[in-house]
């Protein structure tokens, strides 16, 4: 493993100015609240969450569904997911029109 002494940028810290939220940004955001199940039981934190994200693209990366996919999530249960404290994030690749996202939130374990 390597490590690198150098603190790290939050996505806030990054940019100047405003950041405008996209028609699609809305939709998916609008469509995961409704798609979520209501009787989803949270464990009790610090969170370990596991993702599958099912692909169309092979050239995408299944970091960048993570943060639209984690905050609707977060939202839509009322917690902070700043209590995520790992991430388990899985790929499949899948025929365009099959796309999907899977998650499971369990409690961390040390």
């Amino acid at each position: 493993m390597v490590k690198l002494l150098i603190k790290p940028l939050s996505v806030n810290s990054a940019y100047k100015g405003r950041r405008f939220v996209t028609d699609a940004h809305r939709w998916f955001k609008m469509n995961m609240r409704q798609l979520l199940p209501d009787n989803y039981k949270l464990p009790a934190p610090p969170y370990v969450i596991h993702f599958e994200f099912g692909l169309s693209s092979g050239n995408s990366d299944g970091d960048n569904c993570v943060k639209l996919a984690q905050d609707s999530i977060a939202d839509k249960y009322g917690f902070n997911d700043r209590y995520i404290k790992r991430w388990i994030i899985d790929v499949e690749q899948v025929k365009k029109g099959h796309e999907y996202i899977s998650f499971k939130i369990e409690t961390l374990l040390k």
